[in-house]
């Protein structure tokens, strides 16, 4: 069940950036650019010197869009959007992915932190929840100076860290009380299939250990106020595959395990071949009715009860 806060909490990252922290974790963790090892790749590339690793980022933020989104789940969207702000470059190469323009070939424009932190502002003043850090994994060290900033400036809504799932707990820990909610995915039980249909390398125990540490940071219930916006939390997605390459049981059944049935899982049923799904069968073809009707029996008998899920796939 999701706990009740009081509508007059503030986000955990205020008392940092009050005490100072909140600078202080800005400046260790760019100095992490030098020798880049954000992600679990630890490509050891210098990115302040302009060298580029994997994911391709550099060493300021690269934005490809900001505004208020509705379409995520109902305690983060609200009545009055969520606010969104999608990074571009990624850490991963899905072949289905649906904003490979942004992801893949890195689609957006180069900002400075400052700006980063003026678009927090400006999605506050919007009357947005919250704000939504897509794929923000490979510009922690920016996000964590631009909330410095941001904080100083009037930011009062929580952040939100809208991840892959394929998260280092080194870079994690430097977001302990910056993050408000996770909002990451578990996306497969199976190295092999990570690798061959996402790139990610050793996609499995990373994700694991990430999921650990954020329930850690903020817990494995949703902290909502009466209006029934999260405040608190983590809520894991997992989308279903066709054919089960997405491995479905073992990844619920390791989340009802190892963190707990009051996990929020959001089950996800809206995969379409997108990118360059159609070279690799089956992800060439949209879910089956069927498919995910067998994903929602297991979260069904495995007790995860919290959570969104559609009733029926598209067909």
């Amino acid at each position: 069940m999701s706990a009740n806060a009081s509508d007059a909490w503030q986000p955990s990252y205020l008392a940092l950036a009050a005490s100072g922290e909140l600078a202080e974790r800005a400046r260790v963790a760019r100095q992490r650019l030098r020798h880049c090892d954000l992600c679990p790749r630890a490509c050891g590339v210098n990115r302040i010197e302009g060298e580029l690793g994997y994911c391709g980022a550099g060493a300021l933020p690269r934005v490809a869009s900001w505004n208020s989104h509705h379409g995520e789940e109902p305690p983060i969207s609200g009545h009055g959007g969520s606010g969104t702000i999608f990074f571009s470059h990624c850490t991963g190469r899905c072949l289905f992915c649906q904003n490979y323009p942004i992801s893949q070939l890195g689609n957006g424009q180069t900002i400075t932190d400052d700006r980063l932190a003026a678009m927090m502002i400006e999605l506050q003043r919007m009357g947005c929840h919250n704000i939504n850090l897509v794929t923000p994994t490979h510009f922690v060290p920016q996000i964590i100076h631009a909330a410095q900033r941001a904080a100083e400036s009037g930011l009062r809504i929580p952040l939100v860290y809208n991840t892959s799932g394929y998260d280092r707990v080194e870079t994690l820990a430097l977001l302990d009380g910056i993050i408000d909610i996770y909002l990451p995915d578990a996306k497969y039980a199976d190295d092999r299939v990570a690798r061959e249909i996402s790139g990610f390398a050793g996609y499995v125990a990373a994700n694991r250990a990430a999921l650990q540490e954020m329930r850690r940071q903020v817990g494995s219930a949703l902290v909502m106020d009466s209006r029934g916006l999260a405040q608190r939390g983590m809520v894991i997605r997992h989308l279903v595959l066709p054919d089960d390459l997405s491995q479905t049981r073992a990844v619920l059944s390791w989340i009802a395990r190892e963190l707990g049935a009051e996990t929020y899982v959001s089950l996800m049923a809206q995969f379409f071949p997108a990118y360059r799904a159609n070279e690799r069968p089956p992800l060439d073809r949209r879910l089956s009715r069927a498919e995910y009707r067998d994903a929602l029996a297991a979260l069904s008998e495995l007790g995860l009860e919290n959570g969104w899920r559609q009733h029926y796939g598209p067909r």
